[in-house]
């Protein structure tokens, strides 16, 4: 879940709400010949569903009982973290091998700074064994813009999630610049062929208050009313 502070409430993204964005943001992509790419619709389909292993933690969201805040997708419990990339793995790697690597790579080089920590080392044995055996199930042919094609998941990513978080620092991604300001996103250089890409995603909101347990919260989260939050991203 992306948890995103609103004055006096707390705007609550799901994972797979975001990801669905960054694939739309992917789609308006005009540069590093991904518009001709012979694989476009399967990159496109593992930015799309890249996260899709959030599904059901943020379909039951938990409370930091330290702060009463809800977990976000940073900080959720490590056993949390863990079991989401190999069941969103899973549920590609029949059907789309090659997307199912896309997303195993995701998932090994977001938590990349845990490579050291004991407590990850079951993690990333799990998730080596699934990009490779994914990879060796993909058609030959699909496999030949490996490891490069995982750029395009990535920088998607990262510009849906500024969007989603509102995060104003500047972010560098793949030689390019990403930053939000109140016009919007911008990405330079200009990706999307001198287009404006309408951005889209439903939120919840809910009281920014200390949630007492995580029923208080999912009661919250239930009674929640939605909103988009829209906006326009840029070259």
């Amino acid at each position: 879940m992306i948890v995103r502070p609103d004055i006096h409430h707390l705007l609550l993204v799901t994972q797979p709400d975001h990801a669905a964005l960054a694939g739309a943001v992917m789609d308006a992509w005009r540069a590093d010949g991904l518009p001709d790419h012979p694989w476009r619709e399967t990159i496109l389909l593992a930015t799309r569903e890249h996260d899709g292993g959030w599904l059901e933690p943020d379909a039951a969201p938990l409370v930091d009982p330290a702060s009463g805040a809800p977990y976000d997708f940073l900080e959720a419990p490590i056993c949390v973290r863990q079991s989401v990339w190999p069941r969103g793995v899973a549920r590609l790697a029949d059907a789309h091998p090659y997307a199912a690597a896309l997303v195993a790579r995701h998932a090994l080089n977001v938590y990349r700074r845990h490579r050291d920590s004991a407590d990850w080392n079951g993690f990333f044995a799990t998730m080596e064994r699934a990009e490779a055996d994914a990879l060796e199930r993909a058609p030959e042919d699909e496999r030949a813009g490996w490891p490069a094609d995982y750029r395009f998941l990535f920088v998607g990513d990262l510009v849906s999630l500024v969007f989603c978080n509102g995060w104003t620092q500047p972010f560098e991604a793949e030689g390019y610049r990403i930053i939000l300001t109140q016009a919007g996103i911008h990405v330079t250089p200009d990706p999307f062929g001198g287009q404006a890409v309408s951005l889209a995603v439903t939120a919840r909101r809910i009281p920014a208050r200390p949630y007492g347990s995580d029923a208080d919260l999912r009661a919250a989260l239930a009674a929640a009313p939605t909103l988009t939050l829209q906006g326009v991203a840029r070259g």
